[in-house]
C-alpha cells in the first residue's frame, strides 16, 4: 500500500503544481482500488479522496487551485497552439495574470473554430495518438486529437468512476450499444470494465431487435451473472430499444439488466419511466463530452446537474452576448478542461453549445459543494431553442405509446410561434391530438398549434439522432420464433 500512498501524493502534488500528471500513479491508484475490492468486497472509505469523486474542498485551497490552473492552461495554450498563439498576441494578454475575476478578456472559443482546423488547437509540445470524432448529429463531426498520457488518464479515471460510481464488479458484464465509431468511448469503456475483472461485450448500434436478444441471451459463464447486467447507451436508441421490447412482448424479466447508463443526448422522464419499466434496470445519466473530456456533470438525488471543479472550469454564459448567465436563467455550457489532464487538444473557453438553466438558489443537495445547474436541456440553435428545448418537446412527445421512439418531429415556423408536426402510428389519431395539445398548454409550450402525420413522407424534414448510426449485421432476427422459446 505504500505504492499507492506514493501514487496519490505525486498525483495531488502534480495538481496542486500543475506539472504532468504520470499515467502510471494513477493506474495504480485504479488498480489498487480493484484489488481492494477483490479482498474485501467493497471499496474503502477514503475512497471518497480518489480523484474524480467530487469530495469537499475547502474554498481558499479551490480558489488558489483554480486560479492556478487557468494560467496553466492558458499558458501552455498560448504558447503551444497556433489558435490561441494569435489570440493572445493580438489582444495582448499575458497568461500569467489571468484570475478567474478576469477570465472573461479570453475570448469565447466558438465550436466552429475547432471544426474548422483541429490543427490548430493541438499543442506542438505533445504527441498526438488518437482522433476521436463527435457523432456530427448536430453538424459536422468534430476532430479532438488525444495523447498517449491523455488516453492512459481517461481509462484509469473512467475504472475509479465504474467501480465507485456504476458499482461494477467482477461478476458483472457491459454491453456497449453506442455507435462503434466512437472510438474514445469506446476504449475507455472496454479497457475500465475489463480492469476491473467485469467482462465486455460490443453490441453497437445494431437493429434494436439483434441488441434485445442479445441482452437477453444467457451467458453461461463460470463466476458471471446468468445475463448481461449493464448497458450503456444513447438516449435515442434507448427509445428504439423500449419501442422493440413493447411492440413485440418483451418484459423485464427477460433481462438481467441491472444498471443502464444512458449519455450523447437528452433523456426524457418518460423515456426513463419506459426504459426502467421494459427493460427492468435502474436508469442513471451523467454529462461527458468528447471535447472537453475527463470534465462533466454528475446528478444529484434533488435532479441538478453538478460538474466537477477537479478537471476544468465551468461557465454558464448567454449564447449570444457570452455574459454570465443570472441565476434562473437559461445559458450555454462553456468549459475550459485544464492541463495536466489535456495536453494535446487544448481548449479555452469553449463553448459547448449544450443549455441549462442556472439554478434560482443555492442547492441543499449532497454535491451542493460543486457547482450546479438542470439538466441538459437540449443544444442551441437560436432563440427558438430556449423558447422550446429539446427536453420540452421529449417530455410531451415520449410520454405517448401511439408516437413511434425515437419520436420524430419538425417545428415549422407559424404565424407567431411554431408548428409542432409529430409522426404517430395512425389515423385518424383526434383522442391523441387533445391530449398533446392539453399537454402542451399545461406545459406553457409556445406553440401555434400540432399536426399529427402517419406518413414519414409528409412529415417535414427532421434532425438525426445517435439510433439514426444504424450498423448492419448479417443475423437473421426471428423476434416471433425467438419469444416462442422463452418460457413463460
Amino acid at each position: 500500500m505504500f505504492g499507492t500512498a506514493l501514487s496519490q501524493l505525486r498525483y495531488g502534488t502534480a495538481i496542486l503544481r500543475n506539472r504532468r500528471i504520470r499515467p502510471q500513479d494513477l493506474e495504480r491508484i485504479a488498480r489498487d482500488l480493484v484489488a481492494t475490492l477483490a479482498e474485501f468486497g467493497e471499496p474503502g472509505a477514503d475512497s471518497a479522496l480518489l480523484p474524480g469523486q467530487a469530495g469537499t474542498v475547502d474554498p481558499a485551497v479551490r480558489r488558489t487551485v483554480t486560479e492556478r490552473s487557468l494560467r496553466a492552461t492558458a499558458r501552455a495554450a498560448a504558447r503551444h497552439t497556433a489558435h490561441y498563439r494569435r489570440s493572445f498576441d493580438a489582444l495582448g494578454i499575458d497568461p500569467g495574470t489571468l484570475t478567474p475575476e478576469t477570465w472573461d478578456r479570453v475570448p469565447v472559443t466558438p465550436k466552429e473554430a475547432l471544426r474548422g482546423l483541429p490543427a490548430a488547437f493541438v499543442s506542438a509540445a505533445s504527441t498526438p495518438a488518437l482522433m476521436a470524432l463527435t457523432t456530427g448529429t448536430s453538424g459536422t463531426p468534430t476532430a479532438v486529437w488525444y495523447s498517449r498520457a491523455e488516453v492512459e488518464i481517461a481509462v484509469a479515471m473512467s475504472t475509479v468512476s465504474a467501480v465507485l460510481g456504476m458499482g461494477l464488479r467482477p461478476r458483472h458484464t457491459m454491453a456497449y450499444a453506442g455507435c462503434s465509431r466512437a472510438t474514445l468511448p469506446l476504449l475507455n469503456v472496454e479497457e475500465s470494465v475489463t480492469r476491473i475483472g467485469a467482462s465486455f461485450v460490443q453490441i453497437g448500434t445494431v437493429n434494436p431487435a439483434v441488441a434485445l436478444d442479445r441482452l437477453a441471451a444467457p451467458l453461461g459463464l463460470r463466476g458471471k451473472a446468468p445475463q448481461i447486467t449493464h448497458l450503456t447507451v444513447s438516449a435515442s436508441y434507448l427509445s428504439a430499444l423500449v419501442e422493440e421490447a413493447e411492440r413485440n412482448g418483451w418484459q423485464a424479466k427477460d433481462f438481467g439488466l441491472e444498471s443502464i447508463g444512458v449519455g450523447g443526448e437528452v433523456l426524457s422522464d418518460p423515456l426513463r419511466e419506459r426504459a426502467a419499466a421494459a427493460l427492468g434496470a435502474r436508469i442513471s445519466t451523467a454529462y461527458m463530452m468528447t471535447e472537453t473530456l475527463p470534465s462533466g456533470g454528475t446528478p444529484c438525488t434533488e435532479g441538478h446537474l453538478h460538474h466537477t471543479t477537479e478537471f476544468g472550469y465551468l461557465e454558464i454564459l448567454d449564447p449570444v452576448t457570452h455574459e454570465p448567465t443570472p441565476p434562473g436563467a437559461v445559458g450555454i455550457i462553456v468549459q475550459t478542461p485544464y492541463v495536466p489532464y489535456r495536453d494535446c487538444t487544448l481548449l479555452l473557453r469553449y463553448a459547448t453549445g449544450d443549455l441549462v438553466t442556472r439554478p434560482g438558489s443555492d442547492p441543499t443537495c449532497e454535491l451542493a459543494h460543486l457547482p450546479a445547474t438542470s439538466p441538459v436541456l437540449g443544444r442551441w440553435s437560436g432563440p427558438r431553442s430556449i423558447a422550446l428545448p429539446t427536453r420540452s418537446v421529449l417530455d410531451l412527445l415520449e410520454s405517448e405509446p401511439d408516437i413511434p421512439l425515437p419520436a420524430r418531429y419538425a417545428l415549422v415556423d407559424g404565424p407567431e410561434n411554431p408548428v409542432l408536426h409529430v409522426l404517430v402510428r395512425r389515423s385518424p389519431a383526434a383522442a391523441l391530438l387533445g391530449r398533446l395539445e392539453e399537454q402542451a398548454t399545461a406545459a406553457g409550450l409556445a406553440l401555434d398549434g400540432i399536426a399529427l402525420h402517419d406518413d414519414p413522407a409528409t412529415l417535414p424534414p427532421t434532425g438525426p439522432v445517435r439510433a439514426d448510426l444504424r450498423e448492419h449485421t448479417f443475423e437473421s432476427v426471428r423476434p416471433a420464433v425467438v419469444r416462442a422459446a422463452r418460457p413463460a
